[in-house]
Formats: C-alpha cells, sequence, structure tokens
C-alpha cells in the first residue's frame, strides 16, 4: 500500500500511509482507537475506496477493488471484531457463502459438506461441516471465518482484535492457528491493542498515529515503551502518575464483612477509604467479579454486612446501591452497558434524568448542559451530543459510561476491567480519571486482569483466589510478582492475630506482604 489517503466529509481518516506485507509473516498493526488502522483495513478490502493518488498491489499486480467481491476475488479476507457470519446456516454454507458449487442450476450441498472437510481438519475444528453457525461458541464461529479465508486461498487475512472475546485457551489455539497459517505462507496482518500477543506472534510492527504512518519495527526490536512511544507519541513512565493521596488512618467509606453466595464466592471482607484506589487482582475464575456484582446488588448474595460511611446498608438490587451511592461500571460495557443506538446525551444522562424532571417532563436543555460539560471533562472525543455511542470507538463509549455514573456523585466506584479493549491513549485518560476520582475523595475499586495496570493505579491490591480472599499487597512490595504469588498460592505467609487463617512461610516472605486471610475490621498488620 502506497500513500493510501482517504478523506471523509470533514476529516482526513488517513493521510499518505505505507504498508508492506510479505508472505508467510505476521504483522501487526497497532495505534490508538481512531489512528486509521481500520479505515486503511477496509481500503485494503474494498469496503471503502482511497483517495486517488494511493496504489494497492497483491502480489506485484495494482489491485483495482470497486468492492469487497473484488478484493476477496484477488485474495484479501478480513476478519472483523464483529463475525460476520450467518448463524442459521451450515458451517459449510457460511464457508462457501457467495461461492456456492452447483449443479443442474441447482446449490450442491453435498459438494459443500466434502469441500469443508478438509480446511476444518487442518485447523484442527471439533465441529463438522453441517453444524448450524448459531449453536458455535465465539471461538469456534471465529475458526469458521478463518476456515473461509483460507478455503478462498486468500493470500492476505487481516485479523482485527480477534481475541477480544476468547478466553486465554481459546486465545492459545488460535495462535496455533495463526501460525499455522504463518508456515503456510499466508500473510497475516494482525490488529490488536494487547502488547503481550503482538509480541509473541508478530515479527513485525507497523504503527499508525492520526491518521499518518509512524513507522515499522522488527519484533526483536520492540519494546511497550518504544510501541507505546510510536503510538501516543509521549513515554509509557507518563501513564501511571499519581497525584492523589489518602489516609489508611481515616474511616473506610467502604467496609465489606464475610460476603458470600455459598457457590462461588465465601467470607470476603475488605476496608476501602476516602480517596484510595485499592486494586481486586486474582486468575480468571477467582470469583472477582461475581464479588462485585452481589456488592452492586446486581446478584443475591447468601452472607455478609455492608457498611457505607460506618452505617450498614441494605442492598438488594443496583437502584438500591446507587441510591447509598455504590455504582458499578461492568467489563460489558457492549451487552450490559452504553445503550449502543442511543445518543451520547441519552446515555449520558439515563441514571439521573430523572431528577431534573418537573410533573414528568424531562429538562432537555440541562441534560444537554450536562453532556456537553461531561464530554469537556472526560475529553470524550464526540462529534456532538447527539451522535450514536455505538459509532465511538471502544475509550470513548466507556468515558460515556464513566460520564454516566460520576453524575449520580457516588462515595464509591466498582470499575471491573475499566480498561478492556480500549487503545493506550484512551487508557491514559482513564487512568486520569481514576486518579481524579480518588482526590474527589471517593473511594474506588478497580478490578483488572492487566498486573501492570492493577501495579500502576493501586495504592493497595487485594488479591482473590478460588472466590476467596487470599491476601493483599501494600507499598512498595506492589508488584507483578508478588501479585501472582497470592493469586497461585505459590507463596503463602503466617497469619497474624485477628487473621481467619494461614501458612507458615518462615523467613522466606517477602518484607511488607500481609497474611492470608487478612481480617479488615483487626488492628492493620504488621510486614511479613
Amino acid at each position: 500500500m502506497r500513500n493510501i489517503s482517504k478523506t471523509f466529509p470533514g476529516v482526513k481518516a488517513l493521510s499518505n500511509v505505507n504498508l508492506t506485507i510479505y508472505p508467510g509473516e505476521v504483522h501487526a498493526l497497532m495505534g490508538e482507537n481512531g489512528a486509521g488502522k481500520s479505515t486503511l483495513m477496509k481500503t485494503l478490502s474494498g469496503a471503502y475506496q482511497a483517495d486517488p493518488g494511493g496504489e494497492i498491489r497483491v502480489g506485484g499486480v495494482p489491485l483495482k477493488a470497486s468492492g469487497p467481491i473484488e478484493a476477496r476475488a484477488a485474495g484479501v479476507s478480513i476478519i472483523y471484531q464483529e463475525l460476520a457470519l450467518s448463524p442459521n446456516l451450515t458451517v459449510a454454507e457460511n464457508i462457501y457463502l457467495n461461492r456456492e458449487p452447483r449443479r443442474g442450476g441447482l446449490i450442491d450441498r453435498g459438494a459443500m459438506l466434502r469441500g469443508s472437510e478438509g480446511v476444518l481438519q487442518r485447523l484442527g475444528a471439533a465441529f463438522t461441516p453441517a453444524t448450524l453457525v448459531g449453536t458455535l461458541s465465539i471461538a469456534e464461529q471465529q475458526m469458521v471465518e478463518i476456515a473461509r479465508a483460507v478455503h478462498a486461498e486468500s493470500r492476505i487475512l487481516v485479523m482485527d482484535e480477534p481475541t477480544t472475546a476468547l478466553s486465554s485457551r481459546e486465545s492459545e489455539k488460535l495462535f496455533e492457528i495463526v501460525r499455522q497459517l504463518r508456515r503456510d505462507g499466508l500473510a497475516i496482518i494482525y490488529i490488536s491493542h494487547r502488547m503481550a500477543e503482538v509480541y509473541e506472534l508478530s515479527d513485525r510492527v507497523s504503527v499508525l498515529r492520526d491518521g499518518t504512518y509512524v513507522g515499522t519495527i522488527l519484533r526483536d526490536e520492540m519494546t511497550p515503551e518504544l510501541v507505546v512511544k510510536m503510538m501516543v507519541g509521549r513515554d509509557l513512565s507518563s501513564f501511571y502518575k499519581k497525584s492523589h493521596r489518602f489516609s489508611p488512618d481515616a474511616p473506610p467509606v467502604l467496609e465489606v464483612r464475610g460476603l458470600g453466595d455459598g457457590r462461588r464466592v465465601h467470607d470476603v471482607s475488605f476496608d476501602l477509604h476516602p480517596g484510595e484506589v485499592l486494586g481486586l487482582a486474582g486468575l480468571v475464575g477467582a470469583g472477582r467479579t461475581e464479588m462485585a456484582r452481589m456488592l452492586f446488588g446486581a446478584d443475591p448474595r447468601s452472607t455478609g454486612e455492608v457498611r457505607l460511611a460506618g452505617k450498614s446498608v441494605q442492598i438488594r438490587s443496583p437502584q438500591d446501591a446507587i441510591d447509598v451511592g455504590i455504582v458499578y461500571l461492568t467489563e460489558d460495557r457492549k451487552a450490559e452497558g452504553v445503550l449502543l443506538d442511543m445518543s451520547a446525551k441519552d446515555n449520558i444522562n439515563l441514571m439521573i434524568c430523572g431528577k431534573d424532571s418537573r410533573a414528568g417532563i424531562l429538562d432537555l436543555r440541562k441534560a444537554l448542559q450536562r453532556c456537553r460539560d461531561a464530554i469537556a471533562a472526560m475529553k470524550i472525543r464526540v462529534a456532538g451530543p447527539e451522535i450514536t455511542v455505538g459509532s465511538l470507538s471502544g475509550g470513548n463509549q466507556q468515558k460515556c459510561l464513566l460520564s454516566r455514573l460520576l453524575e449520580t456523585r457516588p462515595m464509591v466506584l466498582i470499575l471491573d476491567e475499566p480498561t478492556r479493549g480500549v487503545d493506550v491513549g484512551a487508557k491514559s485518560e482513564i487512568y486520569r480519571i481514576i486518579d481524579d476520582l480518588a482526590k474527589s475523595g471517593a473511594g474506588v475499586l478497580v478490578i483488572s486482569s492487566e498486573l501492570a495496570e492493577v501495579v500502576g493505579v493501586a495504592d493497595r491490591v487485594i488479591v482473590m483466589r478460588e472466590g476467596h480472599l487470599e491476601g493483599e499487597v501494600t507499598g512498595d512490595d506492589i508488584d507483578q510478582e508478588n501479585i501472582i504469588a497470592l493469586a497461585t498460592a505459590a507463596t503463602r505467609v503466617s497469619p497474624v492475630a485477628g487473621a481467619a487463617g494461614g501458612f507458615d512461610l518462615g523467613d522466606a516472605a517477602p518484607a511488607g506482604q500481609v497474611a492470608v486471610g487478612h481480617n479488615p475490621g483487626a488492628s492493620r498488620p504488621t510486614a511479613h
């Protein structure tokens, strides 16, 4: 791709971008949301037409694609983050879609079933060509998309955020398939915000920023600091600046005692102080989200007490939690958070608009001003208050959702995976917002699977394992090794007075690591 530009009304989305991909290469394409990655790939796939003056060549032959069908015929396939499959059709019918073999003028379904078997076996699929796509998991549906591209003898495969909805085991299976396709000579363009998987898979990395090409580096040259600097124009060290301060001796704003549901979460107790950012870490399945949802009233609990500002509160529903000053940012913003087909104004005002109404009539002028204030405060990149949230990037959707929560003036915020699916620039903004919330005196509980994020934002970290609280890490000992040690029970520390129990570690315990089963109601234990 040479000198590719793309102009939309009033917006220069791409400006003279260059990109070269080789056979048998995994080429990572990185950049913030809005940097132009998707626009560039849609131009390659024929969905968009580039401005005059640029050129695309596939195998040395100029690509003159007036649409996706011509690009696909030239060997370009793209797998979007939102999979483009027909769930009511079989796997074979999806693989052959728009390329169905015919016999006597009728579609030869037997030939489709036979022709799909080889490619599914090659990819190690556990389903058959006759399986309905709607019955498959997201990971299996993604395999169908890959099978369709491979069956069509594609030369270039574009994968846009392929692991967003996958578990770690499913992601590893996908990585095996990607490596196999690379060995087979396919050129793969891999778009992802996840640095670890980019480093694991890619041979080279190209970076876009604000619609322009920044540069390409080899994997051996790649460091998180270098890639972030290329993407956002500043150093990684500027991400996690903490300007808030909190006093561990101040009365807790939130006290949780013995929270559990008898199944997935057992006897969880902790304190959260005003102005504190408390990290909650643990492996997948440790019970972090389940605990948070119980605390918010989204799921029922069988045991436990919650105290807010020293007073016991009864939380049986999310509305009860909101009424007393607790809000929850869900980990799945598209399914349970933002309303994609509604405007930014309506999303931001959703939880507060009723308080403006008089005689049941909404105050639209006040709602509009509130939205404009939120856009300015949160630095939301949106053309106007009436733009639908579904058209925004993941980071800006998250900021709209955060704005909605903050309009309730909460005392406690529970943020579950607050930067999932957003680019590094938006992450930096969300970290700034978390810091500002703590400075305002709110208590913030941050749940994250990214250990670097937990270490960077948290004043104190509690760790869950198999549904219970394994322990906490404080002060200078907040690092990834100590957190992982607790999450995996690789490091066990001796109990202290008032603790629920523990295991003898002897002299091997690092200083500052707090005992297993620490009871927040007792005096704070000394370092072990």
